[in-house]
């Protein structure tokens, strides 16, 4: 067996032509584009990709992009209050402040200042409760975007035996509220997990967000399974590598994401998408029905 590789690429072109229509057809109507407030703090290497990356995709699709850059040395007091600012401003739909945050700064209460219905990561209280409730409103971006792809290749959830490896509030949390919500069976793994082999073995749907090249090995994995590779980690020769070891599971696996080019897209597209619900929420009455 080898196995399909779903190309997050192809699919999040799919997601970006759904949001470009739906602005085309916003401003036909004679609304405003959907705004999108990027916050990035210090000049951290890896944060100034993604926050750029996110920036050109607001650009193609016709979202209107406020970059805020400020200094490593930025004090909380300040970044909250500049939070605060973009809260009460009505032309801006989205806040995100891109993680992870440089020095002492607290980044839960950042998130948590955020108003829940311009937070299109996903990541407030508020909208991790309504997915834990079944009725999500702004869907943690990695996560719903591994919905999509999975649905793309038609995965069946109802029933199926699904792990997740890592347990974190951005990634593992969510993906098994999402996982649950679609009918799987859910086993969350973690660094206390004492057979960590054992729970991957029984997986047929597999996501791996740990941060750890190679952790899962390719003949840990069950013959026919679905392997979702959220982990990105740069090698010292430069190459990326996901968490899984991806030539040995290719050959047992039904289904496969690269790295990159697998869930790193769908992570931006999905941005997009809440982006765009942000607007909607904040469209009077009238615009929304």
């Amino acid at each position: 067996m080898t196995a399909k590789i779903i190309d997050g690429k192809t699919v999040a072109a799919r997601v970006y032509t759904l949001v470009r229509t739906d602005i085309a057809a916003r401003a036909s109507r004679g609304l405003r584009p959907p705004a999108l407030a990027t916050v990035l703090i210090g000049n951290d290497p890896a944060s100034e990709i993604y926050v750029r990356n996110k920036r050109a995709a607001c650009q193609e699709l016709g979202i209107r992009s406020l970059p805020i850059e400020l200094s490593a040395a930025t004090p909380q007091a300040q970044l909250l209050s500049e939070i605060d600012r973009l809260n009460s401003d009505s032309s801006v739909d989205g806040i995100l402040v891109q993680l992870p945050l440089p020095g002492v700064l607290d980044s839960a209460a950042v998130i948590e200042r955020i108003r829940p219905d311009k937070d299109v990561d996903g990541f407030h209280p508020y909208n991790v409760g309504r997915l834990a409730q079944r009725i999500p409103l702004l869907r943690p971006c990695t996560p719903a975007g591994v919905m999509v792809l999975l649905e793309s290749i038609g995965e069946k959830f109802h029933g199926r035996q699904a792990v997740i490896v890592g347990a974190s509030n951005i990634v593992g949390r969510p993906m098994a509220l999402e996982l649950l919500r679609a009918g799987a069976v859910v086993t969350i793994t973690h660094r206390f997990t004492r057979d960590l082999r054992a729970d991957i073995e029984k997986a047929e749907i597999l996501v791996v967000a740990v941060g750890k090249p190679g952790l899962v090995k390719g003949d840990w994995i069950r013959p026919g399974a679905t392997v979702i590779d959220v982990g990105i980690n740069r090698m010292p020769d430069g190459r990326l590598v996901g968490d899984v070891e991806f030539e040995g599971t290719k050959e047992r696996a039904a289904y496969l994401t690269p790295v990159p080019g697998g869930v790193g897209p769908m992570t931006v597209a999905m941005l997009m998408q809440n982006t765009l619900a942000a607007a909607r929420l904040h469209d009077g009455p009238t615009e929304r029905s």
